[in-house]
């Protein structure tokens, strides 16, 4: 198992973000996580990162804790995340943003051919790589967050909305890009509104309630419960006449 979430509880203060909460994440899998605003969907992430800190259970990366270790351990061992609305440092260019994804590791020839493989992903992130990224469109701003991500040769990438905010033809493109990140050996844990999209390409999900794991199972089973397709899918059921 990749990653694993064991008994979790996490809280802001005294507000119980993450109830005993349970996640199995297996190496080679795309994996969602749904749920409504502030059921813990964010908080799962930080958690992942290190930016918040469970109160009680384990976190696993590779059979290993990681509960108390710092961020950027975090990162050395394989973690990275596409944080929610990119967050990329906006009056640097598109290429210094994707130096600071491998800026725990030394520069070599593995910066060189992992810089390819984000140019080749992403061809107009190459086009626009001297542009300050802070001038991009969303979707653009959105691959350049991706392949920042990937210059840190994450095993587990975690991916925190990233169809927010974007055009629907964007929104194909990065679904599109996250399943060839996949092909090419990336585990992927991500968080995304567009319950749709995420459970075509998916291969397992979540479903998080007020902080409770309350379904989970293989993502085609999900797609076609009555109870998924009305609260996440828009699709209301009606009854038949008789």
């Amino acid at each position: 198992m990749l990653l694993e979430f064991k008994d979790i509880d996490t809280y802001y203060g005294d507000l119980h973000v993450l109830k005993q909460v349970n996640y199995a994440i297996e190496q080679g899998e795309i994996v969602c996580l749904l749920g409504g605003n502030a059921c813990g969907k964010s908080t799962t992430m930080k958690t992942i990162m290190g930016v918040v800190r469970p109160v009680r259970g384990s976190v696993l990366f590779d059979g290993q804790p990681i509960e108390k270790l710092p961020t950027a351990e975090r990162v050395r061992r394989g973690i990275a995340p596409v944080l929610e609305a990119r967050r990329l440092f906006p009056r640097m260019t598109v290429f210094e943003n994707l130096e600071m994804g491998a800026y725990l590791r030394a520069r070599g020839p593995e910066f060189d051919q992992d810089l390819e493989r984000v140019f080749t992903l992403f061809p107009r992130v190459k086009e626009r790589r001297h542009q300050i990224a802070g001038t991009l469109s969303g979707g653009e701003q959105q691959m350049v967050a991706m392949g920042r991500a990937l210059m840190a040769r994450p095993r587990l990438l975690c991916m925190d909305e990233p169809s927010m905010g974007l055009s629907p033809l964007y929104v194909e493109q990065v679904f599109d890009i996250i399943q060839a990140i996949n092909r090419q050996g990336t585990t992927i844990f991500m968080v995304e509104q567009n319950a749709n999209m995420a459970l075509q390409i998916a291969h397992r999900a979540y479903v998080l309630q007020t902080g409770q794991v309350v379904l989970s199972g293989p993502a085609a089973e999900l797609r076609a419960n009555p109870l998924i397709r009305e609260a996440y899918l828009g699709e209301l059921q009606v009854p038949a006449v008789a």
